[in-house]
């Protein structure tokens, strides 16, 4: 009977209907792992790590369906689940299981417990938690779930390196030549599987598809991105922004790596957490207010990011910060987007006179806008970021919410060591600017470059 299922296995998006005929496979987000799944299918790519959030179809899409859909084509392969621990990986192997036998397969008499069970034809599925040996037979796909289970053991050195043993010395020794491997995670931390793999010499091998359940920035239309702008929740139908709003609040700081795909550094080592305000909307009466941008030109993923960000004050001296661009841009693109941002905001351009931000300025004021430039100070940026964080403490500062908060306080936290701090430099600088603007704060002293 094999034999007769490989001839007839339909391609996966329609196999989905056949098994599951009331599930939304036609979610854009699905629809959108269907295509990357395909490209796996296809040999186009051998190694994928996948970023979703929670109940967002993942684990039921890929770790069980497009397994046994895997097997249901090529019943003489071997399939192998790992999970954080054993339970979790037993219960991806009962419910493919339990598909296969709905879908026909002829499964052997003497290999059928729930761990570990066999085609007629010779392969097989194989389900390991962490830190368990993969003995017997190696496999042609291995699917990757989850390993970290909580934040607390993903702040454990000592289970980052158990996790990351487990899978160069058992999983990947396991995989056959040509095989491909799907990692399905959760970034709990910088330094967790996915960030560990992809820091190494095998990183560049990867494609990595990470969703954020609400878009930080306006992405692509398919099939390069989903088409979401900045704000849009990831599957609407089911959970929409009001209901990603309120886990959000519940959640606190884990809603980033749970939900956005952004591990965050748990304490920052000059800006804490607890020094967060919040407000739902800029003030419409601030006596100050512009426009700042830090910039970068290229588009290569190393490329530094170009930045902007409102800086305003009110009367009562407190300072209000929206971050509103974060992008790599070509220099004929960075100008149209501060013509936009000007037109629309009315609002003074400001732009760091580093080389680049000197060439923005000149284009701007030949354009007719009266773009000024700014003198960040001759200290270094950890000693401007100190310079500010007064206002912080003192609870002087609020962030306005937008897609890109996110970002810029993941910045802060890591700060000065996370990778990008563009959006800081930007912050920074606004900051710094408004506090020694005319009728500026009564706490501006000469300290850290203030006067």
């Amino acid at each position: 009977m094999d034999n007769l299922l490989t001839t007839r296995t339909p391609e996966f998006e329609n196999w989905l209907p056949q098994v599951n005929p009331s599930w939304d496979w036609q979610a854009v987000h699905i629809r959108f792992l269907l295509a990357h799944l395909r490209q796996v299918t296809d040999g186009q790519v051998r190694r994928l790590m996948l970023f979703m959030p929670p109940r967002h179809a993942k684990s039921e899409t890929v770790t069980v369906r497009y397994s046994v859909w895997n097997l249901e084509r090529n019943p003489h392969e071997r399939v192998i689940i790992g999970a954080y621990n054993q339970v979790l990986a037993n219960l991806f192997s009962r419910k493919a299981r339990r598909i296969a036998r709905l879908r026909g397969f002829a499964l052997a008499d003497d290999k059928v417990a729930v761990d570990e069970w066999e085609t007629s034809a010779g392969g097989g599925f194989k389900a390991v938690g962490v830190g368990s040996g993969v003995t017997g037979r190696g496999g042609e796909l291995i699917v990757i779930d989850d390993p970290v289970k909580s934040r607390e053991e993903a702040e454990s050195q000592a289970y980052r390196d158990r996790v990351y043993d487990w899978y160069t010395n058992d999983l990947y020794t396991r995989l056959e030549p040509h095989g491909k491997i799907i990692c399905i995670m959760t970034r709990w931390h910088d330094d967790d599987l996915a960030g560990r793999i992809l820091a190494g010499e095998d990183g560049p091998n990867w494609k990595v598809v990470s969703l954020p359940a609400i878009a930080e920035a306006d992405e692509p239309p398919m099939p390069d991105g989903l088409g979401r702008k900045a704000g849009e929740p990831l599957w609407p139908a089911r959970f929409d922004l009001a209901a990603l709003e309120e886990t959000r609040r519940v959640l606190g700081s884990s809603w980033y790596a749970l939900y956005q795909q952004r591990p965050q550094a748990a304490e920052g080592a000059i800006f804490k957490r607890d020094w967060f305000r919040y407000v739902d909307r800029l003030p419409d009466d601030l006596p100050s207010k512009a426009f700042y941008f830090d910039t970068a030109y290229g588009e290569k993923e190393t490329q530094d990011y170009s930045t902007a960000v409102i800086v305003g004050r009110d009367k009562e001296f407190n300072y209000y910060v929206v971050p509103v661009m974060r992008e790599r841009r070509e220099f004929p693109d960075l100008v149209a987007l501060a013509l936009h941002v000007r037109n629309v905001w009315k609002v003074p351009v400001k732009v760091e006179n580093k080389a680049s931000g000197k060439s923005l300025v000149q284009s701007l004021r030949k354009l007719g806008v009266p773009a000024i430039e700014l003198d960040p100070g001759g200290k270094d940026k950890v000693a401007r970021a100190y310079s500010i964080t007064e206002w912080f403490e003192s609870g002087k500062v609020f962030f306005v919410r937008h897609p890109l908060l996110p970002i810029l306080e993941d910045e802060l936290l890591r700060f000065p060591s996370a990778k990008h701090d563009d959006l800081v430099d930007a912050m920074v600088m606004g900051l710094r600017n408004q506090t020694t603007t005319e009728y500026a704060s009564p706490l501006v002293h000469d300290r850290g470059g203030f006067r």
